[in-house]
């Protein structure tokens, strides 16, 4: 028979003693990753290499503090690497649409903003204050004063040469029109239609060589005129570089070693020199409608070509970035143009370009949720763009699914020189993997966060140091030995297994809090094993009530479980029920009834479509079993159904698979099995009886039940035996095991089980290969016997005598 086990063995428990202090007060703080070798090989790895696609993705599951460990290292590593140059954006004065990017050495590209502001300051004050020089003023005056001279004498020598003609010239609003005169004065049109034929054709082609002299004259005016033109501009040009030069030349020997900031100062002088009526109107000079309208337009200020944008400024010395995006959209990872509204019209220039998370940590390392960037429209897809082109292109986003194209700026694209890093569960990183065949280009290293980490002193040494770090940074109390010691025994409680701890860190440390805060509302300024205790049954008691609800239930005789006495064909099974982070075992009746047929095992969960498809797979090996164990020489003549009583709910998985033969076999041996116990594990073809999960909530499941019931002292729960490391029973259930009153049972195989079950040996085959007489298996085989020959019976004439069959079941009955 198989023996129970001992307490020990049903929780492994953490000694306060054998911690090397007495409070986490005591250790150091912990700053590397906590026993995750595997990933940090792995982070760094990635952060070396400088391959094309070695970008990071960063997969665990959820608490084990990885986006934590991965901005601490990152953090360290970043203070190692140079400090990336600074951005800006400037105007391009040969095409305004596409403004320039500048790269500048680290903190300067706020020094050239301040350079350019206060340069376009002195260029204001100074443009205007040039040309209101009195040698200015006398140049111009001299070219405005022959030009007068040059055109009245052209109008003279015009006029005379009419008048000899017989025609005078009047100045209108339009120009000059030619007049017929006669004796000095001008002919009316009824003296002009009195005239002679001849000399009226006289006076016409006389007109018309006026009008030729005339057109001649203009046109030697009008060049006059830009000749005139010419001078001044040129006089301008001349006083605004005069004035221009200096200052813009000043500014350009500090930029020496920088050939980009020096051809924008280049560009800028002669947009200055070009656009220079654009300061003396600033200075209160004469201005059109249109222009005055352009100037009072927000966002629109002439002035602005002239000054600097600063996309990313680095501090000196400062290391590379390392920036956390918590909102990745499109624009906030690539960056944006912004737009100001006015009377219903959008508008931009260079100004309003605005950097976004690649630009802040171009240099460095970009940390990014790998889920929250795959929801926001169009950011998986230019990210991708951007990582393969290696630059950084801001762009409007969804541009191409516009009705109409619209005019907007096209910055100049960024060079990239970013390591990004994804963090995200492993079904996302295996999903992206499989249907993403850029995904696998792009993101080359694999960091993977283990769930747990072998038990051992050091490692819980690491997690007494990380809590102590918790302690220091959120202001909790010190924790003492004894509750660091729970802490412990509840990490691996929450990854089922003695020899192991978790690593989500997050459940561990959310225990923590509420036994720091309960020990304050104590009045304690220390946190004990106590408070760790009530922390964890409060944290249950929140969320247990449909546990307890079921409890009541059970206890009612509403659903029908049975914790004493026997029965054939019934066994109790252990569903686990999850509410959300919280789960639960509970007790189910699972039945079996055997009889006379061809039809096999039938599953009535799967055939009322409620059992998933490992259910049905587990229900499926049943049939292998049987009748690789008893059915070597005689075909099965069996129909069985197995059903959960009062379960409404969908089955799934395997671990009731031995519940259910262990129900067939009794049904068909008709030996009844002990309510007292109940069943959990998996089998094989072979018999054995295979590891299942949750095995904690199985055993303390059914001990409920039969706590609530009364125990007895016979009542237990047959586990497999490769779970005995899994156990970490709640305390109250290891003290019920040390005081006699419950058993847990760890079982290898279905004859160990159905012998416990029954009460009587299983039996094992002799070399007659045949049962001993009386055991489990041989009442099994002798009653499949039967049941075939009964079905050869049927099968050979067609029929059986009633009376013979009446007969036959009256001597069993008797029997």
């Amino acid at each position: 028979m198989v023996t129970p086990l001992k307490p020990d063995a049903l929780r492994r428990v953490c000694q306060p003693e054998s911690l090397p202090f007495t409070g986490t007060e005591e250790l150091q703080r912990l700053e590397e990753v906590v026993a995750q070798g595997r990933a940090v090989e792995a982070i760094t790895f990635g952060v070396g290499i400088q391959g094309a696609g070695f970008n990071l993705f960063v997969l665990g599951p959820p608490g084990t503090g990885k986006t934590t460990a991965i901005k601490h290292f990152l953090a360290r590593e970043a203070s190692k690497l140079a400090t990336p140059p600074d951005w800006c954006y400037v105007n391009n004065f040969a095409d305004p649409q596409r403004p320039r990017a500048l790269r500048l050495p680290p903190g300067l590209a706020r020094v050239l903003q301040a350079d350019c502001e206060r340069l376009l300051t002195e260029l204001k004050a100074g443009v205007p204050r040039a040309f209101e020089a009195e040698t200015y003023e006398q140049q111009r005056r001299a070219v405005l004063e022959e030009l007068e001279k040059q055109t009245s004498g052209e109008l003279e020598a015009l006029q005379r040469r009419a008048e000899a003609l017989g025609f005078g010239l009047v100045k209108t609003a339009s120009g000059f029109m030619m007049i017929p005169m006669l004796r000095g004065k001008p002919l009316e049109q009824e003296a002009f239609e009195a005239l002679d034929e001849d000399v009226k054709r006289q006076v016409n082609l006389k007109g018309e060589e006026v009008q030729k002299d005339m057109a001649a004259t203009h046109r030697r005016v009008r060049e006059m005129e830009r000749g005139a033109k010419d001078r001044l501009d040129a006089l301008d040009r001349e006083v605004a570089t005069s004035a221009v030069d200096h200052l813009i030349e000043e500014v350009k020997e500090r930029y020496t070693d920088h050939p980009e900031a020096q051809a924008h100062f280049e560009a800028m002088r002669e947009d200055v020199i070009a656009s220079v009526d654009l300061f003396r109107r600033g200075q209160g000079g004469a201005s059109g409608p249109a222009e005055l309208i352009t100037m009072m337009q927000p966002g629109r200020d002439p002035f602005d070509r002239y000054r600097v944008n600063v996309l990313i400024e680095q501090g000196r010395d400062s290391g590379a970035p390392v920036v956390v995006e918590t909102h990745p959209t499109c624009q906030n990872v690539m960056g944006r143009i912004e737009h100001q509204v006015h009377m219903g019209a959008l508008y931009t220039n260079f100004t309003m370009i605005k950097g976004g998370a690649l630009h802040r940590a171009n240099g460095g390392f970009l940390v990014l949720e790998g889920l929250e960037l795959l929801k926001q429209f169009f950011a998986w897809d230019q990210l991708k763009r951007t990582l393969k082109d290696r630059r950084i292109k801001i762009e409007e986003p969804g541009e191409q699914f516009r009705l109409y194209s619209t005019m907007t700026l096209e910055p100049e694209p960024i060079p990239l020189h970013v390591k990004v890093v994804l963090i995200g569960s492993p079904w996302l990183y295996y999903l992206l993997h499989t249907l993403d065949p850029e995904f696998r280009e792009l993101f080359k290293v694999q960091v993977e966060f283990g769930e747990f980490v072998a038990r051992t002193p050091e490692n819980i040494h690491a997690f007494a140091r990380l809590l102590a770090t918790r302690c220091q940074e959120e202001g909790l109390s010190p924790f003492d030995r004894s509750a660091v010691a729970k802490l412990v025994e509840h990490s691996s409680r929450l990854v089922e297994d003695q020899e192991r701890l978790a690593t989500t860190f997050s459940d561990l440390l959310d225990v923590a809090r509420e036994a720091s805060f309960l020990a304050g509302q104590d009045g304690r300024d220390r946190v004990t094993g106590q408070d760790v205790r009530r922390a964890i049954e409060a944290k249950i008691r929140r969320s247990n009530r449909l546990e307890e609800r079921l409890q009541e239930l059970i206890t009612e005789g509403t659903l029908l479980v049975d914790t004493a006495g026997a029965a054939v064909g019934q066994v109790n099974g252990i569903a686990v029920i999850p509410l959300g982070e919280y789960h639960f075992g509970k007790p189910s009746r699972i039945t079996a009834r055997t009889f006379l047929g061809r039809g096999g095992i039938i599953d009535i969960e799967r055939e009322a479509r409620m059992g998933g498809r490992i259910h049905s797979k587990g229900v499926l090996i049943l049939s292998g079993h049987l009748g690789g164990r008893y059915a070597e020489d005689v075909p099965l003549a069996l129909s069985a159904s197995v059903a959960f009583e009062q379960l409404y709910e969908e089955v799934e998985g395997d671990s009731a698979s031995s519940a259910e033969l262990y129900a067939i076999l009794s049904g068909l041996s008709g030996l009844p099995i002990n309510q007292g116990l109940a069943v959990t594990g998996s089998v094989n073809q072979q018999g054995e009886v295979q590891a299942i999960g949750a095995v904690n909530a199985k055993v303390e499941g059914f001990f409920d039940i039969c706590r609530a019931k009364g125990l007895t002292g016979k009542q237990g729960v047959l586990i497999p035996a490769s779970n005995v490391r899994n156990l970490m029973l709640r305390e109250d259930v290891v003290e019920a095991v040390a005081a006699g009153q419950f058993h847990v049972y760890p079982v290898r195989t279905i004859d160990e089980g159905i012998a416990l079950l029954t009460g009587r040996e299983a039996g094992e085959r002799g070399p007659d290969r045949t049962f001993p007489e009386g055991s489990v298996n041989a009442l099994v085989q002798g009653r499949l016997r039967e049941m075939a020959e009964r079905a050869r019976a049927y099968g050979g004439d067609g029929q059986v005598s009633p009376r013979r069959d009446r007969d036959k079941e009256a001597a069993e009955t008797e029997a």
